[in-house]
């Protein structure tokens, strides 16, 4: 229902001079709180900052949450396993977790670890924000 609503940007971490690590930005849209996620998801500040990023907002109470991952170049084990504990503390809080815009890599290593058995997956943010919307509805 209209534009997204843009918000301020929850995180954004750097790593000696200029090499970003990981920058979450925030945004609603009809609802959905859309984390685009842009840099390295890995062990660190980084994937202390999308744990706790995703748990401010359940405690916020936002019941759909989206990771957008079009912008992320790299995930290790740590950042797998952050995005699994973001998963179970969206479900143990009565909301949804779904990832959209998975590159070729992202989604052969959510293959590889038999994880997108896990996550509910779209191939795009409006294709994720849809989804919520109808799974509400229903």
């Amino acid at each position: 229902m209209g534009a997204p609503r843009q918000m301020k940007s929850l995180v954004h971490f750097e790593r000696g001079k200029s090499n970003m690590a990981l920058k979450i930005t925030s945004r609603d849209v009809n609802g959905v709180a859309v984390l685009a996620l842009e840099g390295r998801i890995v062990l660190g500040e980084e994937t202390i900052a999308l744990r706790d990023t995703v748990k401010g907002l359940l405690v916020d109470g936002k019941k759909k949450i989206v990771l957008d991952l079009r912008n992320v170049t790299m995930i290790d084990s740590s950042g797998l396993g952050a995005m699994v504990s973001a998963h179970s503390s969206a479900r143990a809080a009565g909301a949804t977790l779904r990832l959209c815009n998975l590159g070729t890599r992202t989604n052969e290593l959510l293959q590889m670890t038999r994880l997108l058995t896990v996550f509910e997956v779209s191939g795009s943010e409006t294709d994720a924000v849809n989804a919520m919307s109808k799974s509400a509805s229903a």
